[in-house]
């Protein structure tokens, strides 16, 4: 079953909320961090990106702005003791679309990982821009 799908399904089961967004993948960054995820680690991020599906506004807990990248923010989840981050941006307003993600070992996110977001949301903008152009 893909991402897409499975969150679906989890929000579901677990909260009666209207969406107020939707949540998607581009690539294959967020399954290959996904891949190095405990099955709870999985559960959690679950329950947070569900947060950002039905909440009208989203607390900095769970999402925050990427100071200095216009765009890119980053969904945050704490589990046992350990802090994850994933990249994303919105596009058209109400649709979260997830790049890379990492397991945050210092206060301060590492500069690589917010390059690599820099990126892949590029990457995301310039393809989607050509699918517009040639659709």
């Amino acid at each position: 079953m893909d991402f897409v799908n499975q969150l679906v399904n989890f929000a579901k089961r677990n909260m009666k909320k209207e969406f107020k967004r939707q949540v998607t993948v581009y690539g294959d960054y967020f399954k290959k961090f996904k891949r190095t995820l405990s099955q709870q680690t999985i559960k959690k991020i679950y329950q947070v990106l569900v947060y950002i599906m039905t909440l009208d506004v989203i607390p900095q807990t769970y999402m925050k702005s990427i100071s200095g990248v216009p765009g890119l923010f980053e969904i945050r989840v704490e589990d046992q003791g350990n802090i994850y981050r994933i990249f994303c941006c919105m596009d058209e307003g109400n649709l979260v679309i997830l790049f890379n993600g990492f397991q945050k070992k210092t206060q301060k996110t590492p500069r690589k990982e917010i390059e690599t977001a820099k990126r892949i949301m590029k990457e995301y903008f310039s393809n989607k821009k050509k699918a517009e152009d040639h659709g």
